[in-house]
């Protein structure tokens, strides 16, 4: 709808109320509400801008996180690795200590028999034969177990019987039937022997 045109008295007054607050010209009015809706603009671009902001905050902390696990994880799997290789350096020889021991046994059963009717050359021998395999064995890290009069351990002694002994305390090796042997403090096998218990 078109306005009419004002007259020069309207004009004026319009002026003076105006200038004396009470009414905005129709400019003023305009340009107030071009500023509140930049406002309103820029208010919305800076809550954008801070959504934003924290979601790629948040994004680089987990980034972090995962990282941070990614080195842990890699550091844990490096050390069970390194752990792994050495208790295979370790170990690597139980198999055939395992098998030798036989050999250790018959040796010194050998020696046992001989002590009547052998020579002492045949003695030596065969003492000298006993201790060059054991000499041995302990370069890699085997040890023996002979546990003649210790008390029962039952993580490196197998109980083949009990006897009631009077004399031995209770619980106590009376006799080693079979040493026994480890290698790096690890038990290769146990020694069977023969356990005292008390008088009934």
């Amino acid at each position: 709808m078109a306005k009419e045109p004002q007259t020069p008295l309207e004009e004026a007054e319009l002026e003076r109320t105006v200038a004396e607050g009470e009414v905005e010209p129709q400019e003023a009015r305009e340009g107030a509400d071009a500023e509140t809706d930049a406002e309103v603009i820029d208010n919305a671009e800076a809550d954008v801008l801070a959504a934003q902001v924290e979601e790629l905050e948040e994004s680089l902390k987990e980034a972090k996180d995962q990282q941070l696990r990614a080195a842990a994880e890699a550091q844990n799997v490096r050390r069970r690795a390194e752990q792994d290789v050495d208790k295979a350096r370790k170990f690597a020889l139980e198999k055939f200590v395992k098998e030798l021991l036989p050999v250790i046994d018959s040796l010194e059963k050998a020696l046992e028999a001989m002590q009547d009717g052998a020579s002492d050359a045949h003695r030596e021998g065969v003492s000298m034969t006993l201790k060059m395999q054991q000499d041995v064995l302990g370069k890699f890290g085997v040890e023996t177990v002979d546990p003649q009069g210790e008390p029962f351990d039952p993580q490196f002694h197998e109980a083949l019987t009990m006897v009631p002994s009077p004399d031995v305390e209770p619980n106590s090796v009376i006799e080693v039937m079979q040493k026994g042997y480890l290698l790096n403090g690890r038990l290769v096998r146990p020694a069977m022997v023969v356990v005292s218990q008390a008088a009934s």
